[in-house]
């Protein structure tokens, strides 16, 4: 596995594990604003 060079003021999508919903943001926003949800840097691979 290898790590994703990405730059601290970019932005960066990220997913809702519980409903889907999709920001785009700067810094980790840690929760869904529609669901309350856990959040996960798309750029990032699941494992």
């Amino acid at each position: 596995m290898r790590d994703v060079d990405q730059e601290p003021d970019e932005e960066t999508p990220y997913e809702c594990f519980e409903c889907g919903n999709i920001i785009i943001a700067e810094n980790n926003p840690d929760r869904c604003p529609n669901c309350g949800g856990p959040m996960r840097n798309r750029r990032m691979p699941l494992e």
